[in-house]
């Protein structure tokens, strides 16, 4: 079930710090993982964060199992999924639900920094590549891929 965030930033911090080191160190090294999702937790940090993101969250039997951020501008900064829900569709569903969210606020397009892992998902959900692109986190470089989705009343 897809919800508004309603206080859930401890559990949405451990999606991502769960996501990052689970599924990321595939494609990414130790160091990039490190520097992307440091190994102590910043709750504080998330609280923060998704008290001003407000991300919409998938819920199962009242447990985050993913997430997603959109920003006013149609921007998407964050998109994880726990490892252990990985690949039963919950990242798409969260994702189209902010496609009709971008439609409904008619924004012209969304654009996201899509990991190399992420990358595929937005591919199949009609993103296209706008560019490589490389940013340094704590001193390390990290590369991943600009992508944006055209909305104009087109959804997946």
């Amino acid at each position: 079930m897809i919800a508004h965030y309603a206080g859930q930033y401890r559990e949405i911090c451990d999606v991502f710090h769960d996501a990052v080191h689970a599924t990321a160190s595939v494609l990414y090294t130790p160091e990039q993982v490190a520097a992307w999702a440091p190994g102590i937790r910043d709750y504080q940090h998330w609280h923060w964060r998704c008290e001003l993101k407000r991300p919409f969250v998938d819920l199962n039997e009242h447990r985050v199992t993913a997430f997603i951020e959109l920003d006013p501008d149609g921007h998407i900064d964050c998109h994880y999924t726990r490892p252990e829900w990985n690949r039963q569709g919950i990242g798409g569903r969260l994702l189209r639900h902010a496609l009709t969210i971008a439609e409904h606020l008619k924004l012209p397009k969304v654009f996201v920094e899509a990991s190399h892992l992420a990358k595929g998902l937005y591919l199949k959900h009609g993103f296209t590549v706008v560019r490589e692109n490389e940013i340094v986190r704590r001193g390390v470089t990290l590369s991943n891929w600009i992508m944006e989705r055209q909305i104009a009343g087109k959804l997946a």
